[in-house]
C-alpha cells in the first residue's frame, strides 16, 4: 500500500513536534526550569539552579523531538533512527537487522511496511545495555504485522536507560508504511526480521532514519 499523508490519523496519533509518551519526563523538568528561572532574579540559589534545570529541560525537548519525515518508497523501510548493529541470518530463513538507538537519536519508531497489526506483546525482562548480547533478554515489545510480504516481526528492546516502551497502536489497527507506531524512551534497540528471499540494502555500521532508510534491495 502506498504511503499517504492522511494515514497518521488512522493509526491514532496526531502529527506533532514532540513524541507522544514523553510527558512524564518533560513536564517535571520544564516546570522546574520555569520555576527556577522565575525566581532567579531574587535569589542566588535559584539562579544557580536555573542553569542545570534549563539545560536538562532543553535536553528533554531535544530527546523527545518527533520530526516529520518524507517517507521513502520501498518494500521494507527502517523502523528506527540509529546504527545497524548486526545483520544475522535466522534459522527459519529470515534475516534479522538490529538497529541500535543512542540517546541522541529520535526515539519514535515507525511501521516498516503497510499492513495490519496482528500482535503487540509486552515481555518483561532486564535492562542491560542494548549493544550487549544479553540485551535479547531485556524488556521488550514484540510486534507482528500482516503485510503484502506476509508476517513481519519487529521487536522494540529496552536498554540500560530506556525503561519504558510506549506502543501507539493496538492489535487490529491498520497502518501505512512510515506511520508512527511507538516510542522507546532514551534509545535502545529495534530488531526487524526480513522475510526469506529479501536481500538487505544496508550494512553493519550504517546510519538509519525511521521512515527514510530502505532496508531491502530490488
Amino acid at each position: 500500500m502506498p504511503h499517504s499523508q492522511s494515514s497518521a490519523p488512522r493509526s491514532g496519533f496526531p502529527k506533532g513536534r514532540l513524541a507522544r509518551g514523553a510527558s512524564p519526563w518533560l513536564l517535571p523538568t520544564v516546570a522546574t526550569a520555569a520555576l527556577s528561572l522565575s525566581r532567579a532574579r531574587r535569589s542566588g540559589r535559584w539562579a544557580a539552579a536555573a542553569v542545570p534545570a534549563t539545560a536538562l529541560a532543553a535536553g528533554m525537548l531535544w530527546f523527545f523531538r518527533d520530526p516529520e519525515r518524507e517517507i521513502t518508497q520501498g518494500r521494507v523501510i527502517s523502523p528506527a533512527d540509529g546504527v545497524v548493529q548486526s545483520i544475522m541470518p535466522w534459522k527459519d530463513g529470515r534475516t534479522r537487522v538490529a538497529i541500535f538507538m543512542s540517546p541522541l537519536n529520535v526515539h519514535v519508531n515507525r511501521a516498516p511496511l503497510a499492513g495490519t497489526v496482528t500482535s503487540v506483546e509486552h515481555i518483561p525482562g532486564g535492562y542491560v545495555p542494548a549493544f550487549n548480547k544479553e540485551s535479547e533478554n531485556n524488556e521488550r515489545v514484540v510486534w507482528h504485522f500482516d503485510t503484502e510480504l506476509g508476517d513481519i516481526e519487529m521487536v522494540q528492546i529496552a536498554g540500560a536507560v530506556a525503561r519504558r516502551i510506549v506502543p501507539y497502536v493496538p492489535r487490529g489497527c491498520k497502518v501505512e508504511q512510515g506511520d508512527r507506531i511507538g516510542l522507546i524512551r532514551f534509545g535502545s534497540r529495534v530488531d526487524i526480521y526480513l522475510p526469506q528471499g529479501i536481500e538487505t540494502a544496508v550494512e553493519v555500521g550504517q546510519a538509519t532514519q525511521a521512515g527514510v532508510t530502505r532496508l531491502d534491495r530490488d
